[in-house]
């Protein structure tokens, strides 16, 4: 009889822990699953801004990798389908055992890349989560560490999870994630990104997100003055440089970083005119209504969209109280040929190129903004008002 109880008391506690090892099992496998079909999915309505990622990646990296430029777009919609499918697979249960797989060698590839990243810092931030979750390089290995952690469990104990499904149904399913997440990727790549994380989004106000409010912290600068006399030179500071000391010759000036400020959302924007004057500020303050295209590079442009820009430019010249600018980061050549080309007579202003691939994801694309607030946004394959 006390033989028996002990066996039974065994047993209740081994069940027990069975079923707390399962809970824990489960809790990870959410945790794991929704990371990733939130890194996929971010990515996944915005290619372009991917695309871009990798290719600042590879321009950073250097020499042989720069050559691979031309597969950034594909490798984006390849990495985000990837992400999505380990994701929604772990989530709910498909392929278990396969997605815990495919997880563990994503995040053996991801962890010593991004440990590698993190110490060399060849770009600001590591683009996992998009523009939705910007997280600076350490943080980013940090996460990658705990996910590592999360998926050996998951994978050691792969043979505890059990499917809900048949193999035929699992396949199918599978692929029906496949394509639905190609689909979002090429659909979002043709228009816009279904939901706009960046500072330009329909709705926001520039001049007012180019401003750092009252009580913000400024960049804070150390200054040194490089004097010579002698044929010697000496750096001083503010407060011990050679004012009245005539036998001092004043050869430059520097200025170093020691604090980081407050960056308010919008603060790299400028207009130039083709006359190099800065306009940002006439553009922003306009009362009436004003088109922005964006056309970052005119090499890259749809030229019949460009041709066919021309009509809405005529447009705002004949209505006298809608303006109409054309902002670029291409040289004079390249708009002198493509007016060569097509015949268009519209001037061009020019913004840095980083700026204009961040306002909009297409190339052109078209803003409305009235009194410096963005009123709409369109890819030019969604443009009617030509």
């Amino acid at each position: 009889m006390q033989f028996n109880s002990y066996m039974k008391r065994d047993r209740g506690v081994n069940a027990g822990a069975h079923s707390k090892m399962n809970v824990l099992l489960s809790v990870l496998r959410l945790v794991f699953g929704g990371v990733f079909i939130f890194s996929g999915f971010v990515k996944a309505i915005d290619p372009l801004g991917s695309t871009y990622k990798i290719q600042d990646y590879l321009t950073a990296f250097g020499g042989f990798f720069e050559n691979f430029s031309v597969l950034a777009l594909p490798a984006a919609i390849a990495l985000s389908t990837l992400e999505l499918l380990i994701g929604l697979a772990l989530f709910f249960k498909i392929h278990v055992k396969l997605a815990t797989w495919g997880g563990l060698l994503f995040m053996l590839f991801m962890t010593p890349l991004t440990l590698y990243i993190a110490i060399a810092n060849p770009v600001s931030d590591c683009g996992c989560f998009g523009d939705a979750v910007v997280i600076s390089n350490t943080a980013t290995f940090v996460k990658n560490l705990f996910l590592l952690a999360v998926i050996l469990i998951l994978f050691v104990n792969r043979n505890r999870q059990h499917a809900l499904f048949t193999p035929g149904i699992e396949w199918g399913v599978l692929l029906l994630f496949a394509v639905a997440a190609v689909g979002v990727s090429v659909h979002c790549y043709r228009h816009l990104p279904w939901i706009d994380f960046r500072p330009y989004k329909v709705g926001v106000n520039m001049p007012e997100s180019m401003v750092v409010p009252k009580g913000y912290p400024q960049d804070e600068y150390a200054i040194t003055f490089v004097y010579e006399k002698d044929g010697v030179q000496k750096e001083f500071t503010l407060e011990n440089y050679p004012k009245n000391d005539s036998t001092w010759t004043f050869v430059d000036q520097k200025s170093t970083l020691i604090s980081k400020g407050y960056e308010p959302p919008i603060h790299d924007f400028t207009i130039e005119d083709e006359y190099w004057n800065d306009i940002t500020e006439d553009v922003l303050s306009y009362p009436g209504y004003t088109y922005l295209v964006i056309v970052y590079d005119l090499d890259k442009a749809n030229e019949e969209a460009l041709a066919r820009l021309q009509r809405l430019y005529n447009r705002c010249v004949l209505s006298k109280d809608t303006k109409f600018y054309v902002l670029t980061a291409s040289s004079d050549e390249s708009i002198e040929a493509l007016r060569e080309k097509t015949g268009i007579s519209y001037p061009f202003c020019k913004s840095d190129p980083t700026t204009l691939k961040t306002i909009i994801r297409s190339n052109p694309g078209i803003m409305l903004i009235k009194n410096g607030t963005i009123e709409a946004k369109w890819a030019w394959r969604d443009f009617t008002g030509y």
